[in-house]
């Protein structure tokens, strides 16, 4: 339990001394992933500060037993590594629904379903107005049976700054 609390203590504290980078106040983008089958997210990030940012992200999962429509909001911290390279991390939530399709074997066929995510990426910020990012985000689902589990999600995002 030491080790816990000195490690959440620590890492606090890399947050709250980093340097970093400059955020666009506004960016809007599409993000596309690969978890429980390929998606695609329409996604806004805005700057909450000259460290820290919010991300909003609007999208469809699809796979062999399901669909899914999902809106996922994650605060994220940002700090640079090298002229234009950023990474970030942070954490949020998510709300959906989903429904089956005739391939599917579990309990319950559809309904709506609440998740809890991670956030650690890297990003790199262009002299033009673009932002490409790869980042992963665990994904832990809470309420209902669509990601009921642990869900890994790898993706790669495009994004236009303003």
């Amino acid at each position: 339990m030491k080790k816990l609390i000195f490690m959440a203590v620590f890492l606090l504290g890399i947050i709250f001394t980093a340097n970093s980078q400059d955020i666009a106040r506004n960016a809007l983008g599409i993000r596309l992933g690969d978890n429980d089958g390929f998606g695609a997210e329409i996604s806004y990030q805005h700057e909450l500060s000259q460290a820290t940012r919010l991300e909003l992200d609007l999208g469809f999962r699809s796979n062999n037993y399901s669909d899914a429509f999902k809106l996922t909001g994650i605060h994220q911290w940002v700090w640079n590594i090298d002229d234009g390279f950023n990474w970030y991390a942070g954490f949020g939530a998510g709300i959906g629904s989903w429904s089956s399709d005739n391939n599917y074997t579990g309990d319950k066929d559809d309904g709506l379903f609440i998740n809890v995510d991670g956030n650690i990426g890297i990003e790199y910020n262009f002299d033009i107005p673009l932002l490409i990012s790869l980042d992963f985000r665990p994904e832990i689902g809470i309420i209902g049976d669509y990601g009921k589990d642990t869900d890994l999600d790898i993706a790669l995002s495009l994004r236009y700054q303003f």
